[in-house]
């Protein structure tokens, strides 16, 4: 019989406190990211990635041997200056996702594109070139 605390097992005490349901503000803190669909088919590996309230020019996306790196920072100001107060509150935040795709992406000729929130990727596939070998003398 497992130990029980109020009714809930104490190795699970915090489980929910990092559940996103829960408590989305305490998991974004913790693990901030976007969320990404990804998807393929015999031609390219198509990419996804929900990033609302982002500006085009604060997204950036690189391949690097055989990763894709997605990288966004935001910056957010809130001015209100009202009768008896003024409020100023500043956020920031740096988010990144990678994804290793693999020796046979064309990486000349990657497309991204950036609207309305939503960063869609086309990496197109190539066939991979043969790997060469060389012999080794045994002495």
């Amino acid at each position: 019989m497992a130990m029980k605390l109020y009714g809930r097992d104490p190795l699970k005490l915090f489980e929910d406190v990092f559940n996103e349901r829960v408590s989305p503000f305490f998991s974004s803190i913790v693990a901030p990211d976007f969320k990404v669909d990804v998807s393929e088919d015999e031609n390219a590996v198509f990419i996804e990635a929900d990033m609302p309230g982002m500006k085009k020019e604060d997204v950036h996306v690189k391949m690097e041997d055989d990763v894709l790196c997605i990288h966004a920072e935001r910056e957010q100001s809130e001015e209100e200056k009202k009768k008896g107060y003024h409020r100023i509150e500043r956020s920031w935040g740096s988010l990144s996702r990678s994804f290793t795709l693999g020796d046979n992406v064309d990486e000349e000729n990657i497309d991204a594109h950036y609207d309305n929130g939503v960063l869609k990727i086309r990496v197109p596939k190539k066939e991979p070139e043969p790997k060469r070998g060389t012999e080794i003398a045994v002495k």
